[in-house]
């Protein structure tokens, strides 16, 4: 899986940025819903790598200095551009998981919902995730149990120098969720 995947995925998600908020919503709302028990977001910075319609910036601006939303479809963009009226301190710009365009240590916290199952290289993508995050700051990634078994899942986690300070494996959220801290940090 290379650039030729990941232009077929952006393509996919353009196709259904229409229906996106009505299809996922409900499921998304939940993921975040887990994701901020286990993580402090009142904090300067977050980045919602894959922010797709931008449903997690309500979740979220009201809490942080600054929220910054990336996602390779323009499409999926165009509607959180819509999301992003609502809030002073959130932006989009459209960008690559695996390139993103931040200097190293920039954010607080780094958010990447349903994500990884679309990466050529998922422990790659966890490595850029870890090359933005603060010093003490935590990712938050998820993995689809219909694309990720739970060991391989794990894996993936493991190899991105990153340590598991929690983690979520219910069946209403559909997906395992994993907040992470740079090695060493609590």
């Amino acid at each position: 899986m290379g650039w030729r995947d990941k232009r077929k995925i952006m393509q996919s998600y353009d196709v259904t940025a229409e229906i996106y908020d009505e299809r996922y919503s409900e499921e998304q709302a939940r993921k975040y819903s887990k994701a901020l028990e286990n993580v402090n977001v009142t904090t300067k910075s977050v980045l919602d790598v894959g922010c797709g319609s931008g449903l997690f910036f309500s979740q979220v601006a009201d809490k942080a200095e600054i929220v910054v939303g990336v996602d390779i479809s323009r499409k999926l963009l165009t509607k959180a551009k819509k999301h992003v009226k609502a809030f002073q301190n959130t932006f989009v710009l459209q960008a690559d998981a695996d390139h993103l365009p931040f200097k190293d240590r920039f954010f607080d916290n780094v958010f990447s919902f349903t994500v990884l199952q679309n990466m050529p290289k998922p422990p790659q993508t966890l490595l850029e995730l870890e090359r933005v995050v603060k010093k003490d700051g935590r990712v938050v990634a998820t993995g689809l149990k219909k694309a990720f078994a739970l060991e391989k899942f794990m894996d993936i986690l493991e190899g991105s120098g990153l340590r598991v300070v929690a983690f979520v494996d219910e069946d209403t959220i559909n997906c395992y969720l994993a907040i992470l801290a740079r090695e060493g940090l609590a």
